[in-house]
This record gives C-alpha cells, structure tokens and sequence, in this order.
C-alpha cells in the first residue's frame, strides 16, 4: 500500500510515518521544505513539494493507494487575532480542499484519513461525548465542522472518508508535554483555572496505530474519536505528571495567564471533553496505553540509559582519555538485517535526532570503514558543527563512530545489533569526555547526562515506532482492507 500524508515533518505526522513504515506501507510526503524534510524524514520517504504544479500532485495521488492529512498550525503556537485565526482556517480547511480536489481528479485512493479535533464538541463540561454528539459552540467547533466538511466530496465521490476527531496528544518532543515540562520539572507545575474541565487525550503511539487502524479497516468510516478511553480532569492530569516527575504541583495557573499570552485561544486550554472513542471500541481496538499514569510513565522514563563515570580498571574499547560511560539496549521484533540496513543510511540520522537539534548533513557520504560524515546540530541555542569517521564496519552486526570534531573532547558510538528468538537486539555504548576540566565534570551532571538521556530516550522511541517490540502485537486484527489493496 502507498500512502500520501500531509503534515508528515510534524509531532504527530513523524510518528506516523514511522509507524506506517514498520507495516511496509510505501510513503510520499507533501512538505513546504525538502531539503529540511528529508533530514526529519529519513531516506526511506519519498518527497513531494507543496509548490508542485496541481498535475503533479494528481499524478503522484494517482499513484497512491490512501491519503493521511495531518496538515495544520499549531492552535496554541500564538494569540489569535483575526490573521491567525486566518491561517489556521487555511491551514487546515485550506490544504484539505485542496488534496480532496487533486484526490478525485486523480481516482486512485480509496480511502482518505484527515485529522480533525475534539474541539468540534466546545465547551462540554462533563457531559459524555461520543461520536453521535453533536458540535459545540466556538471558533475551535466551527474550525473543525468546516475541516470535516471539506473532505465530503471525497466521500461523495465513492472514498472512504475517515474524519479522527484527536484530542491532546502525548509524545516525547513535542506536543503539551513538551511545554509542561520545564515548569513541571522545576516544580512550578498547577493546575489550569479550577482544574475541573475534562481533558481527552492520546498516547502518541496509540494515535499512530489509530491511523493505521483507518487505512486498513473498511469498517472504519466517518467521524472517530482519537482519545485514550479514559479521560481524565485538568487537576488528575496535573496531579500524574506530578508525580511521573516526583514534583509538587501547587501552583495553580489563573485563567488570566493564558488569555493575556493567547487571547481567544486560551479557550484550548479551559474548554471541557469528555470524550469517548466509541467506535474504535466497537470495532475491538486495543489501546496499548488506556490510562494516563502509564502512558506518563512511558513517556518520561529513562532509567534504560544507564550512564556514570569510567572506574579504573574498566573494560571499555573506546579512547583512554573518555571519562564517562553510557550504555543502552533495546530489543526489536525486526531482524537485524532490516535494522542494521536503517541505521547505515546517514539521512536516517536525522529521524533518530530530535527535532529541536535542527540535525543536517553538510556532507552526506554512504556509510563505510574510514567515512567522514560532516553535520550540524544545535544545542542551547548554538549552532554547532559536528564531523565524525565511522572507525569501524561489520554489516549486519555493527559499526562505530567517533568525533572528529565537535563539542566533546572525545566521543566513541559502539552499535551493536545481534540476533535474538524475539527479533534484533540493539546496544549502545557512548565513551565520551567534556571539555573544560573541572568545569565540566559539573557541566555533564546538570546538562550533559540529563540531555544524553533525552536524546536516547527519543531515539528509542523511534526505532519502537519504526520496528516494533516484543509483545507489542496489533491494536486491530485483520488483513489489510480490500478497499485499500493495489
């Protein structure tokens, strides 16, 4: 199955993809920027750019067997004014008019999953909401009632149409996490207003495997609500994150905050749903993470970076000069070969990079014994520049890179792939020392080693979504749909 997504480089369309990849679905994403896709993207996705003439787009869906619209600008990125309220019209009404026209121009794809929220309901209090509810009142509930209306066409036209009405959704980098964290990791965390209103929520994983639940099941069609099944309020939600970081939360946060930051758009964050995922129920969809304190607890652990200083005496193959130590594993349903072949693609560094590092390749070089890959990255807000030489190269089994030049004073990546009865598992071993003495044994306890282990905790992440992990089995059984088939 090929499949066309919109919105692909963003927090939820990167998962996606990935996730569709594990399951073999081909992928063509429609981005602003190529150059700047193909570094989040990897190797594996082939690009479409928005500036494209309308014929090429026709031509590239008529090729494509589904569509994923995930395109659309963040609700709480600014204060809504009458332009920003604009562009998220645009961005969303906007580009899905435009793919539903190239869509039935084209007559391929049989079926069109396009986002939508669970704003469409407004402001609920703690009525129960299921997909038979009706729409509420408020810019957010008519943005979305013209988002869903603008793919009835396409059902009109014989497609499957599947509108994913998704509420807050909870990934590592990105999303609300990402903006709760900093005051909740320096216990400045509280509850929104009374803390009373009701938030619906998702898993980030959940919702990927929601995605490719709509692609595959025919029975799946119209309105679905893409929220965990048990909704939690405001001041639970606070409460969990509170206690997924061992952090006090007893700051409550006034209603006037938000609303002098965003305006109107402060109403995201007050309006109340409790909403419900019915039909994903009825039809037996399994959620791998229905409650919020282990989905917090997913999200936030990484105990599985295992990282501390080099004793005297240790055995470790990396340079003498290296002071500390960081090993991790993870173990893949897939075989090594396939993972093996992702690793050693250099566009594939990207992916496992997140985002806020702005990871480009200034020199890409097919990986081998004695390549020098040249590429930049920020941290802290400084734009650095990064070469490493991959020192040594066993396919199938593993490779090792080292910095040539770059922030560390010595920095040694040993991957180790081997074949075990559940499928691959994957180790990493980071010798690494910081520059500035004495400065900066204190620099890596309090910036160094908390950054690494986000960073690998990401990079786990990634390779979960884009390979799979004993006992994870499928959230809805069943073959591919026929709908859906070449």
């Amino acid at each position: 199955m090929r499949v066309f997504v919109t919105g692909a480089t963003g927090f939820v369309g990167r998962a996606v993809v990935l996730r569709l990849r594990r399951d073999g679905f081909e992928v063509c994403a429609w981005v602003r920027d190529e150059a700047r896709a193909r570094g989040q993207l990897g190797a594996e996705v082939d690009l479409l750019s928005t500036d494209a003439p309308r014929e090429t787009l026709v031509e590239t869906l008529a090729r494509c067997d589904g569509v994923v619209n995930l395109a659309g600008e963040s609700i709480t990125a600014g204060r809504w004014n009458r332009k920003r309220k604009g562009s998220l019209v645009s961005s969303r009404v906007g580009v899905t008019k435009r793919i539903v026209d190239a869509l039935l121009a084209a007559g391929r794809p049989r079926v069109l999953v396009s986002a939508s929220a669970v704003g469409f309901y407004g402001d609920r209090g703690d009525e129960r909401l299921d997909e038979d509810s009706g729409p509420g009142p408020g810019f957010l509930a008519d943005l979305c009632r013209e988002w869903e209306a603008a793919t009835s066409p396409a059902a009109q036209g014989g497609v499957r149409v599947v509108c994913l009405r998704i509420g807050v959704v909870l990934g590592r980098e990105g999303g609300a996490l990402a903006k709760l964290l900093p005051p909740f990791r320096a216990g400045l965390g509280g509850a929104l207003g009374s803390g009373r209103q009701s938030v619906s929520w998702i898993h980030l994983h959940d919702l990927a495997e929601i995605v490719v639940a709509a692609l595959s099941d025919e029975r799946l069609r119209g309105s679905l609500n893409a929220v965990a099944p048990q909704p939690v309020t405001n001041q639970e939600f606070t409460g969990a994150l509170g206690r997924a970081l061992n952090r006090p939360t007893r700051l409550p946060v006034p209603r006037a905050i938000p609303r002098l930051v965003l305006g109107e758009g402060a109403s995201a964050l007050f309006d109340s749903q409790r909403v419900f995922p019915k039909r994903l129920l009825d039809v037996g969809f399994r959620f791998r993470f229905p409650a919020l304190d282990d989905s917090l607890w997913d999200l936030l652990d990484e105990t599985h970076v295992e990282i501390g200083p080099i004793g005297k005496g240790a055995a470790v193959t990396g340079p003498r000069r290296a002071r500390h130590l960081l090993r991790t594993a993870t173990t893949l349903k897939s075989p090594a070969d396939a993972v093996f072949e992702f690793f050693s693609a250099p566009a594939n560094l990207g992916v496992l990079t997140p985002p806020r590092m702005r990871f480009r390749i200034s020199r890409p070089s097919p990986m081998a014994e004695g390549t020098v890959i040249e590429y930049r990255i920020r941290v802290a807000r400084l734009d650095l520049g990064w070469r490493t030489r991959i020192e040594r190269w066993e396919p199938g089994r593993g490779f090792v890179d080292s910095q040539l030049a770059g922030p560390y004073r010595v920095w040694w990546h040993e991957h180790t792939f081997r074949a075990v009865p559940e499928g691959t598992r994957m180790d990493d071993q980071v010798s690494y020392a910081v520059p500035l003495g004495w400065l900066g044994l204190v620099a890596n306890r309090l910036f160094v080693e908390p950054e690494l282990r986000r960073i690998f905790s990401y990079r786990r992440d990634v390779i979960r979504l884009r390979f799979g992990i004993p006992g994870e089995e499928r959230a809805l059984e069943g073959d591919l749909a026929s709908d859906t088939r070449t």
